[in-house]
């Protein structure tokens, strides 16, 4: 079988013929040289109105990177045709397997980016001998088109967070679909303000946002000002993992403090290496763990009066009826204040002030997870761990949209780059 016949196979263009392979020149890199020219009796197409028009001339013959096949760089050489449009006026023809000035045909861009999912661009550049840029452009070919063609109808839940992305408290604005089976993001955005978040919900639409029934967030007050403005017909949910996360927060301040309290004081280190102790759940302790914490429950310290209420308060999660947990809430934030342990006080003044958004975690209980989003927060640092840090914000956004947006692709004749073991299909 001849290359020209597996060319047409994998790789048709109506309208053009392979007409001759060649090797390059002697002297240089082995590369297989594919020239193309017009099928007899077909007219070129306008690239501005992708009208056929009557030609023009010709200009000199360009190459255009193809997929490598055997280690073998693959160029097609073509004489691009301009035509004589009576709209557009005199431009170069529009060709299948290319588009704009792209020295890099479309399918070998799929195919980079296709692999930039599965290793760092710095490696798919090494291993199909292409510049970084190049991988760089085939991503930004391919989320610019998913994020043309994907449909975002049927989205019911968003989960909003923020992540830092590189060193000197640069952040990034996430929006999440986490209601179906397939989580994905949705959008990006700069900082961590009010201005990105809207960014984000104007990107989606004024008819997506109006159709979104459940949004879950942390306590970030820009965050819930725009939520407040923009969702007005989603049921608003405060996370579990935030709200005990300043639990954690609370109790581990009053414990270093007291610690040093009792050190200056001249007392018993009761409090050396009681970390964890204090701030694991009682089901996930150590052995050695378990014993010391037996021990530090036989004192009256400020650090042990908050970790019983810090466990107390998980009571609050096994209820069903908002009603109840409200009451309980209340109950729980009086005798709080009574402590007199101002950290713990602080979180229950937070959970008096955001009592409606805390509540609404049962009414959208069963419904959305806010486990979906510290899974998806995760990704995002594998995604840019991978790449040891991207320098600008907007490659950073094309690799999270890449490898986390589900983003759709067009139907190709042949795929060279699916799934399975296509890792021993090519060079590495």
């Amino acid at each position: 079988m001849q290359l020209k016949s597996i060319l047409n196979r994998v790789a048709p263009h109506r309208g053009f013929v392979y007409e001759r392979v060649a090797w390059s020149s002697p002297g240089q890199s082995p590369t297989l040289e594919i020239t193309i020219r017009p099928r007899r009796g077909t007219r070129a197409v306008c690239s501005g109105c992708g009208q056929q028009r009557p030609g023009y001339d010709r200009l000199a013959p360009r190459r255009f990177e193809f997929v490598p096949l055997w280690g073998f760089a693959v160029f097609f050489n073509y004489a691009m045709r301009r035509v004589n449009c009576p709209q557009c006026g005199v431009t170069v023809e529009q060709v299948p397997w290319c588009d704009g000035k792209h020295q890099l045909t479309t399918s070998y861009r799929w195919f980079l980016a296709t692999w930039a999912k599965r290793l760092s661009w710095s490696e798919v550049a090494s291993i199909f001998h292409t510049s970084w840029d190049s991988v760089c452009r085939s991503v930004e070919h391919a989320v610019t088109w998913g994020l043309a063609h994907r449909d975002l109808s049927g989205v019911s839940a968003l989960g909003i967070d923020e992540i830092a992305w590189h060193k000197g408290h640069q952040y990034l604005t996430l929006v999440y679909d986490i209601g179906g089976d397939a989580k994905r993001l949705l959008a990006i955005a700069e900082e961590r303000t009010e201005a990105s978040l809207r960014e984000c919900l104007t990107s989606l639409g004024t008819e997506f946002c109006a159709a979104v029934e459940f949004v879950c967030s942390d306590m970030w007050r820009p965050y819930l000002t725009v939520i407040a403005e923009r969702l007005t017909g989603a049921v608003h949910v405060l996370d579990r993992f935030h709200i005990m996360q300043k639990f954690g927060q609370a109790l581990d301040e009053i414990r270093a403090e007291e610690a040093q309290r009792l050190k200056r004081d001249g007392y018993e280190g009761v409090l050396t290496h009681s970390r964890w102790c204090l701030l694991k759940r009682p089901a996930n302790l150590t052995e050695n763990q378990t014993v010391k914490l037996a021990e530090l429950l036989k004192y009256n310290l400020r650090s042990v009066r908050a970790y019983l209420l810090r466990e107390d308060f998980q009571r609050f999660w096994e209820y069903v009826s908002p009603t109840w947990a409200g009451k309980f809430l209340d109950q729980w934030c009086t005798r709080t204040m009574r402590s007199q342990i101002e950290p713990l006080k602080k979180v229950a003044r937070t959970l008096r002030n955001h009592r409606e958004l805390i509540l609404n975690w049962f009414h959208a209980r069963g419904e959305i997870s806010a486990g979906a989003v510290e899974g998806l927060n995760n990704k995002v640092k594998l995604v840019t761990r991978k790449s040891y840090g991207f320098r600008t914000a907007e490659v950073t956004k094309l690799a999270l949209f890449h490898n986390l947006g589900r983003l759709p692709e067009p139907d190709f004749t042949h795929r060279f780059c699916g799934g399975g073991n296509d890792l021993g299909h090519y060079p590495r």
